[in-house]
């Protein structure tokens, strides 16, 4: 018999060959081909592992994969497209965040307990989703109640015409409140009090287990308010009388296994900055920020238990994705174990004049597509020319190359820069119509990027 990923994670991606995920990723990120083909094919794979009969699925562990390049070329934002492609639980964590046990820091286990928080809340919209409309209903017929209290029942022998009567009266009244024709009246409902009695916490063994007992402790507060009469206008009764509906016909205890489920069997963790608790050459005895926090990252990509609130996660079959920049220490001065546990290697180009004019142009959400949306709510009319483009990609270039390489984030920099003056003066000026060419860019940034100690603090 396979395995059936959760749920939504059956989707028209699981169609998707790996080209056509290549596809997808390509028109939000441009270039490195390498690091788009080898997340693919994880991709790929962990759909086919779906196929197998649980026996041989079971062995079957996802291979991870380390992301080696330069800050700002695109190593988040391909792991981010690929977790929404796959509709899966996705959580970004900074290795430099934690520290080793006994010292003070996140608890490496938190990433997991995030993530399933996660789960559960895309699990509670997708179900919600689904009853929203049998909950709409059910709060249309509480609403329609107070607005017109039921009739008394019939004693035997009445005849049954002020029934009808009054079924017509409500059948008006539900075309009256569905036209919004009843919108200005107020009803009264009785509202959930949230109350804040004192508490006593019981300290787990670590400040994480903490924190869940208080989660635990203080959702059970808050449901169990005193209730208060509230008046309020027919749409936002309409609303929160949906709510309570959505919640009632939701069962929690199903969306936290679903949660977990879908977290164990399709989750995404995104470790970036994981060259910072790789240990340098030259180094001597063990180093609590670095070696200490690969130790105890390791079982939890290797596979292990995590205790959250919401049940056991076992996190054997988590893709985790590592990435870091290495310009000062290098993969090979992660501890071996954790280096066997990242098999797939890939590196990511820096980027150069071409890849910026692309993606200041190509992408679905381009920096210049940004920036004329964002004029256009002034109603002025932003153009740029393919000269312009050129010269805006040849200075964030150059200004890389003499400073700091931070790849396509410069653009941003220089982008808000050259566009200062619009930005300011843009509820005020009379034409409407800006052109930027290639002149513009000049008179805006060449003095700044020719002043090399300038542009450092400026660009």
């Amino acid at each position: 018999m396979p395995i059936l990923l959760p749920e939504s994670s059956e989707s028209a991606s699981e169609s998707l060959t790996p080209r056509q995920i290549v596809a997808e990723l390509d028109k939000y990120v441009v270039g490195q081909a390498a690091a788009k083909r080898a997340v693919a094919i994880a991709l790929r794979n962990r759909m086919r592992r779906q196929k197998l009969a649980p026996e041989l699925a079971e062995e079957i562990a996802p291979k991870n994969i380390l992301m080696i390049g330069p800050t700002g070329v695109g190593k988040t934002e391909i792991a981010r497209r690929l977790a929404r492609l796959a509709q899966s639980p996705f959580i970004k964590v900074e290795a430099s965040k934690f520290t080793e046990v006994g010292y003070v820091g996140r608890d490496v286990e938190s990433m997991v307990r995030d993530l399933v928080e996660l789960g559960v809340e895309m699990i509670r919209a997708e179900r919600t989703a689904e009853v929203r409309a049998k909950a709409q209903q059910n709060a249309e017929e509480r609403l329609l109640d107070l607005l017109l209290p039921p009739s008394r029942p019939l004693t035997p022998g009445e005849e049954s015409s002020p029934r009808d009567t009054q079924s017509h009266t409500r059948d008006w009244f539900r075309e009256q409140l569905r036209d919004g024709r009843l919108d200005g009246r107020a009803v009264e409902l009785d509202v959930r009090e949230k109350a804040f009695p004192s508490l006593e916490i019981i300290a787990g063994g670590s400040v994480e287990e903490v924190g869940i007992n208080l989660n635990d402790t203080m959702q059970g507060l808050f449901q169990g308010g005193r209730s208060k009469k509230r008046k309020m206008k027919v749409p936002e009764a309409l609303e929160y009388l949906t709510q309570e509906e959505e919640q009632k016909l939701i069962d929690m205890e199903s969306v936290a296994r679903a949660a977990v489920q879908r977290v164990e069997q399709s989750g995404i963790i995104f470790v970036d900055e994981i060259d910072k608790i790789a240990g340098r050459e030259g180094s001597h005895g063990p180093d609590v920020s670095r070696e200490g926090v690969q130790r105890d990252i390791l079982p939890i990509v290797e596979g292990t238990t995590v205790n959250t609130k919401h049940g056991m996660v076992r996190t054997d079959h988590i893709l985790f994705i590592a990435a870091g920049a290495f310009h000062v220490s290098k993969p090979s001065d992660l501890i071996p174990e954790l280096q066997g546990r990242f098999p797939i290697r890939v590196e990511l180009e820096a980027l150069g004049k071409e890849e910026f004019v692309r993606i200041l142009t190509e992408p679905r959400s381009a920096l210049i597509k940004q920036y004329t949306a964002l004029m256009g709510t002034e109603g002025i009319t932003l153009s740029f020319t393919d000269d312009a483009v050129r010269k805006i990609a040849d200075f964030a270039t150059l200004v890389n190359e003499r400073t700091e390489n931070i790849g396509a984030r410069r653009l941003h920099t220089v982008m808000e820069k050259l566009l200062d003056d619009i930005s300011f003066e843009g509820p005020d000026l009379e034409n409407k119509n800006v052109v930027i060419d290639e002149a513009y860019v000049s008179r805006m940034l060449a003095e700044i990027v020719k002043n090399e100690d300038l542009s450092r603090y400026i660009l």
